[in-house]
């Protein structure tokens, strides 16, 4: 039998019928302010606070004190808490780019992601990591060993990209080809505000509700809604992409 990982947020392992695949990697994609870092600093909150489980936190665009402060204002209270305690652990862009040269950065950090006893991780975000890297054929080369190393090391991940296009089909790159999964956070404007949905598009050996969901982003983090009903919605009904799917 297939053993999920609960991922603590409201309404996403609903859809996911019960969690993400242990051990997989999935991308989780949007345009900026989609909620995408939220879902991350969630994802690895909600580990320790309600399952138990340690989570690693790998940024290249911000410092460990402005994690710390992004996870307060959204009502993750005691993230400090769990990072003095070792139940988080956090690689900064300053951890990261200390080194000068990134592959030796990246070496070593893969080095020490073999060796832990975690079990989530999140990269926030693929973006940058890509951007280190001269061309397609080294970015493939150094993401499938990221990869399969968060594999081997017992990680179930979420790695977040920037994605310039609104809606997902438009905008297709390498790395949706090589996760596990693929989540899309959309916003779509809508007059003088927007709503903000939620797809899962893709999920390797499971099934999920594959239509587009609407979510809010609330003190406490993200809520998902099923139903249409309980979302203060503005505008037109989501597109829906399709049935239940493999």
């Amino acid at each position: 039998m297939t053993e999920l990982i609960k991922t603590g947020v409201e309404g996403l392992d609903s859809i996911l019928n019960g969690g993400i695949v242990k051990n997989a990697a999935v991308l989780i994609s949007g345009n900026p302010g989609t909620g995408k870092s939220i879902l991350g600093l969630q994802y690895l909150y909600n580990g320790v606070d309600k399952f138990d489980q340690g989570g690693l936190y790998l940024t290249f665009e911000e410092t460990e004190d402005d994690i710390r402060e992004a996870a307060e204002s959204i009502g993750f209270d005691r993230w400090n808490e769990y990072v003095e305690a070792g139940d988080i652990k956090v690689y900064d862009k300053r951890t990261l780019l200390r080194d000068g040269d990134f592959s030796s950065t990246l070496d070593r950090i893969l080095d020490d992601l073999q060796d832990t006893s975690y079990d989530r991780l999140v990269l926030d975000s693929l973006t940058m990591f890509q951007l280190f890297f001269d061309d397609e054929k080294e970015q493939r080369q150094y993401l499938l060993k990221f990869i399969d190393i968060l594999k081997n090391s017992e990680l179930t991940s979420l790695l977040t990209t920037e994605q310039s296009a609104i809606f997902p089909e438009t905008d297709i790159g390498l790395e949706n080809f090589l996760t596990d999964g693929n989540i899309y956070l959309i916003q779509s404007p809508a007059g003088a505000t927007s709503n903000r949905y939620i797809w899962v598009a893709k999920m390797r050996k499971q099934s999920i509700k594959n239509s587009m969901f609407p979510l809010e982003i609330t003190h406490g983090g993200i809520k998902i809604y099923e139903q249409a009903a309980g979302f203060s919605m503005v505008g037109e009904s989501p597109p829906w992409f399709g049935e239940e799917t493999e």
